[in-house]
């Protein structure tokens, strides 16, 4: 059994709960909660005959430019073909979308973005290529944030 608790920063909900966990004891079924909840058999016993065990990274990535403007087709495909394919080489999926966010202003932004799809097992390796991504994507186009959204799944060919 693997617990899922990579990435478990200050701000994440486990991490308040464990924290908060100590000034009052209803917080200490809660926390004991997530912490299970959290906790997934990454085996292939989790998956049919024939399915691997894989994990799922879903990144979506703002379009606009802080100083203006928007990231081009010819700058996604540009990052996609020097940062993301040397560091997932078998695959990936990207798609367009179009969403909304709270910004550390508060305010709501909407803006066009790009969803990214990585299959990958469960590695460090995995892990930490798909922060340098996060990272390359911030500091090329100046954002703030990228969101990830990490699951545990099955895959089959």
């Amino acid at each position: 059994m693997q617990c899922w608790t990579e990435g478990l920063g200050s701000g994440s909900i486990r991490a308040s709960m464990v924290r908060h966990a100590k000034s009052a004891p209803s917080y200490v079924l809660i926390a004991l909660f997530c912490a299970l909840a959290g906790c997934a058999t990454t085996g292939n016993s989790a998956c049919r005959p024939g399915e691997q065990s894989t994990v799922s990274d879903l990144l979506y990535f703002g379009m606009a430019k802080p100083t203006g403007g928007f990231v081009t087709p010819e700058e996604w495909d540009d990052f996609l073909r020097t940062v993301v394919t040397p560091r997932f080489p078998d695959g990936l999926t990207s798609w367009p979308a179009s969403g909304q966010w709270r910004g550390a202003d508060g305010q709501v932004v909407r803006e066009d973005s790009r969803v990214l799809q990585l299959l990958h097992p469960a590695t460090a390796a995995s892990g930490q290529a798909i922060d340098e991504i996060i990272a390359g994507y911030k500091t090329r186009f100046a954002q703030e944030a990228v969101l990830r959204v990490r699951s545990a799944t099955c895959t089959s060919l």
